[in-house]
């Protein structure tokens, strides 16, 4: 299978406030296949957002290497789209203005840039609320808007850095579900960050069990509940499957297990 994107004995260390180091990610080997959806999930201080900060560009990694079609990415780029935790809209321009922003930085005029922004606008369900300013929208609503403006530079990868952590139980089933049909319609390679296993065994083709730091891979899982989900729409069902709660408490047994020995690794 065709590898787009590929994560190649990735290693990336910080200095610490005492003098010292802190290594974040520890040989870390991955690869991206074209339409895959990818989650990442494990502790906090796993090294999940450095990882997607390393694919993002933001940050170059201390030893490894990162292509995309065989080239190092060695900054931010229009191929990779970025939707953040919190959504980092700008609270001065309405909603068709935030989702044509990243166009505009492009110098596309407005007409065109409008025009590309309401498609995905549309596709997000916005399409009564573009000349809205977005702090009378709600979060799930906020969300969406930052969704669309990823979308809206047409990038090749997708990268969600727990966008659904601060919204309400319901609101993040819809945004769960709103996702995935996103995803059926572009078609793109998305990365996605979350704490929560059932949202990672619903959204996933691939998920990725991080370790606590230093972060490194040490479980893999190709998963169709994603797939299922798109093809009987009934989110539920999928939820409660046997085999989707077997995997759900599987994986909870493993996180659980290196929060544990981690916790006994730092008592003297």
């Amino acid at each position: 299978m065709t590898v787009t994107l590929k994560v190649d004995d990735i290693s990336m260390v910080f200095p610490s406030h005492e003098g010292g180091s802190v290594t974040a990610l520890n040989h870390v080997d991955l690869d991206f296949h074209p339409e895959e959806f990818v989650v990442a999930l494990g502790a906090s201080g796993c090294g999940k957002t450095t990882l997607l900060n390393l694919l993002a560009g933001f940050l170059q990694p201390t030893s490894g290497r990162i292509t995309l079609h065989g080239k190092s990415i060695t900054g931010p780029g229009a191929d990779r789209g970025v939707v953040f935790q919190k959504h980092a809209l700008l609270p001065w321009l309405n909603v068709i203005e935030n989702a044509a922003f990243g166009l505009k930085l492009q110098g596309v005029r407005e007409r065109d840039r409008h025009a590309v922004a309401r498609e995905n606008l549309d596709l997000v369900g916005l399409s009564e609320f573009l000349t809205y300013p977005v702090y009378k929208l709600s979060g799930g609503m906020q969300q969406r808007v930052g969704l669309a403006r990823a979308l809206t530079s047409d990038p090749e990868i997708l990268l969600m850095d727990e966008p659904l952590g601060a919204l309400d139980a319901f609101t993040r089933e819809n945004m769960q579900e709103l996702i995935l049909k996103v995803w059926r319609r572009t078609r793109k390679i998305v990365f996605f960050i979350t704490h929560s296993v059932e949202e990672a065994l619903f959204l996933a083709t691939k998920l990725i069990v991080m370790s606590p730091r230093p972060g490194r891979v040490t479980h893999s899982y190709d998963l169709q509940f994603s797939r299922q989900f798109l093809e009987e729409g009934n989110a539920r069902r999928i939820k409660s499957d046997p085999e989707f709660i077997k995997i759900r408490e599987e994986i909870l047994s493993i996180i659980h297990g290196e929060e544990i020995d981690e916790l006994e690794a730092r008592v003297p």
